[in-house]
């Protein structure tokens, strides 16, 4: 899975303030919406919103995947967040979330957006990946390790 494919530096942030699984959303919202003119963020949130509740998106292991169709979006869609201080996200293991990756699609693709959102959570749950994810100290290192490129620390 080519995570380029959907996620780009400016819908990647590391040490955001997350406060509560609301907060969150409504951030992702922004910084999707802020990137792609196309979109609204009040559109994306109530989305989002929606499909929280059928069920979380907190997968376990301090990772959540908020994921939802919507119009105007043309391709998949993604941003990802490393918040400060992990927040409750209702998930299945019953533990606070750290790492947000949001995902959106069009609103007719059932299947890519299925392929995609589970090819997402596998690459999730390996804990070298997530590792990565967590050691990540800036949004430049955030997205080098999502999109798994090598970062070099900074020469004096």
């Amino acid at each position: 899975m080519d995570i380029q494919s959907f996620l780009n530096p400016r819908r990647t942030q590391c040490g955001v303030e997350g406060v509560s699984k609301k907060r969150t959303i409504e951030i992702i919202a922004k910084l999707i919406a802020d990137d792609i003119p196309t979109l609204d963020a009040d559109d994306i949130f109530l989305s989002f919103i929606g499909r929280e509740k059928l069920g979380s998106t907190g997968l376990g292991q301090g990772i959540a995947i908020p994921h939802c169709r919507i119009r105007n979006c043309i391709t998949p869609t993604g941003a990802l967040l490393k918040l400060n201080k992990p927040i409750d996200f209702e998930s299945i293991d019953g533990k606070p979330v750290d790492i947000v990756f949001a995902l959106i699609a069009p609103e007719e693709a059932n299947d890519s957006h299925l392929q995609t959102l589970s090819a997402l959570a596998e690459k999730l749950i390996s804990t070298e990946y997530l590792e990565t994810l967590r050691q990540s100290e800036t949004n430049e290192q955030l997205y080098l390790a999502a999109t798994c490129q090598q970062h070099t620390a900074a020469s004096p």
